[in-house]
């Protein structure tokens, strides 16, 4: 009993390792032009994007996981909410932003990602 105990023990602690504190370590990328992110395998990749500030930024989703919390991403700090479709580019026009950080996320933040506006 003993040992069943403790394999869920480690079964809830990777659960949450994996959806709240793993951070892939996917390199930043810096672009004046169009980015393309890909939805896949429960990561955006890239997922931490630094663009200019002050001038407006096309992002393109490309989705390949078929998950259903995949088909949504949410920037909260635009209230912008976009469907993503299966295997089709998406391109979602962001505003002209001040310096700082601008998370975007599913709805149920299991994906994750940063835009980094410098």
């Amino acid at each position: 009993m003993m040992i069943i105990n403790l394999i869920g023990l480690v079964l809830i602690a990777l659960i949450i390792w994996w959806f709240w504190l793993y951070k892939p370590s996917i390199p930043l990328e810096l672009s004046n032009e169009d980015i393309t992110i890909v939805v896949n395998n429960g990561v955006y990749q890239p997922s931490r994007i630094k663009v200019p500030a002050d001038k407006k930024v096309t992002l393109h989703f490309l989705r390949k996981d078929a998950s259903p919390c995949a088909s949504t991403v949410l920037f909260p700090d635009f209230d912008i909410s976009e469907e993503l479709t299966l295997a089709e580019s998406k391109p979602i026009i962001l505003p002209a932003m001040s310096a700082g950080e601008y998370p975007f996320h599913c709805p149920m933040k299991m994906y994750t990602g940063i835009l980094l506006v410098e």
